[in-house]
């Protein structure tokens, strides 16, 4: 089960409560993977925002919360960013119709993938395809970003089904797809970005008392 901790935030910065929040707290937070931790600020007086941030969810209430009503809007955020991630985030079953479609459009439904399907264990690639039994794995690093891009990645591992190195035909294959230079530049900036401390996913929400 997900560990939920708890840090005050105020002039001298965070500083660590010990404090355990509910189990209510612990249910929700099986809703997304990592760790929950909830940080109490001096300086928020009605905002609840949650954000995921290095693997963990981060929930962000006003220091006057009591416990009741941290472990209500804890349980009410992080429900909020799973059905969020749910939405960004595609089934393998329509990963695979995605891929069935690029490579009719733009590959002539030449390529055939075994199987395509999310992954969380790519590593810093954004893709895999393995030729040797034809499966294509996409990083689940991708979820959230614009449909355009996943499709680019998609066509891009499509593509070594084809050809199996980067060389002039890969490339000139992988042409006719009209923002394979945009994403590709987008891709490269995402992960600049990362190295320099991530991109939080958030979703914030004012109390309502």
């Amino acid at each position: 089960m997900s560990s939920v901790r708890q840090h005050r935030e105020g002039n001298g910065g965070p500083e660590d409560t010990g404090a355990a929040a509910g189990s209510s707290a612990q249910d929700a937070a099986d809703l997304l993977p990592g760790p929950v931790e909830v940080r109490r600020s001096r300086r928020r007086s009605r905002t609840v925002t949650a954000f995921r941030e290095n693997g963990r969810t981060v929930v962000a209430i006003p220091a006057r919360f009591t416990r009741a009503q941290e472990r209500e809007w804890v349980g009410r955020m992080v429900e909020r960013l799973a059905r969020q991630e749910r939405r960004r985030r595609p089934s393998d079953d329509g990963l695979a119709q995605r891929a069935a479609a690029l490579s009719e459009r733009y590959l002539g439904g030449r390529a055939v993938p075994s199987s395509v399907r999310w992954s969380s264990n790519q590593g810093q690639r954004w893709g895999s395809c393995s030729l040797g039994d034809g499966s294509i794995r996409i990083s689940d690093r991708l979820r959230g970003m614009p449909s355009w891009v996943t499709d680019y990645v998609l066509l891009h591992e499509l593509n070594h089904l084809l050809h199996a190195g980067h060389g002039p035909e890969f490339w000139a294959e992988l042409a006719s797809y009209p923002r394979t230079e945009r994403a590709r530049g987008f891709l490269d900036g995402w992960s600049y970005a990362d190295r320099e401390g991530g991109r939080p996913q958030s979703s914030d929400e004012e109390s309502d008392d």
